[in-house]
């Protein structure tokens, strides 16, 4: 399955900005799926996380100002940023994630879109 982000761009200080990530198979051949951004000079995080049950995760950073969600029906999961902040500006790449019976994790990602916060 292949997975295609895009709605990245420009956007002022406490603006707002949806990315989307379309998955060309079913999204539920994932037990998880997230996004990661990665600022230059810096390791890529994760940013918030949606597993195949509906569970959600954030890293602190973005707790109350990001949401992510997933519409099974379009194979998407849609990360909504509110109040953006010039630290929120990185590449942001998509993941899909498989564990198999034994532990093992198999990572699927996405090209990268480039969030930039600034005035």
């Amino acid at each position: 399955v292949q997975l295609q982000a895009c709605g990245g761009g420009l956007v002022q200080p406490g603006g707002s900005l949806r990315l989307a990530c379309a998955a060309s198979g079913s999204i539920f051949s994932f037990n998880a799926m997230g996004w990661y951004r990665q600022a230059p000079g810096n390791q890529r995080e994760l940013v918030a996380a949606v597993t195949s049950l509906g569970r959600t995760a954030y890293a602190d950073s973005v707790k109350d100002r990001f949401t992510i969600s997933a519409d099974n029906a379009k194979n998407t999961v849609l990360l909504e940023m509110s109040s953006l902040r010039p630290e929120d500006a990185a590449v942001y790449y998509c993941n899909g994630r498989r564990v198999g019976p034994y532990g093992a994790v198999h990572d699927n990602w996405g090209q990268g879109t480039l969030v930039t916060v600034s005035s």
